[in-house]
């Protein structure tokens, strides 16, 4: 799931859900949240690109 998956179960924006991680993040388990590298992003892209093909 990514991060605009739970705004969207919670109900709440994007930008909020993040917010609200970072400002509290020993309230969540260590592996809730991880960051994508730009390469790693552009390879989900890439990937994301081929199955729709």
């Amino acid at each position: 799931m990514l991060n605009f998956d739970l705004a969207e179960l919670y109900e709440t924006e994007n930008r909020s859900l993040k917010q609200a991680v970072k400002h509290n993040i020993h309230r969540f388990p260590s592996d809730f949240m991880f960051e994508l590298t730009v390469q790693e992003l552009d390879s989900l892209r890439s990937q994301i690109v081929i199955l729709r093909i």
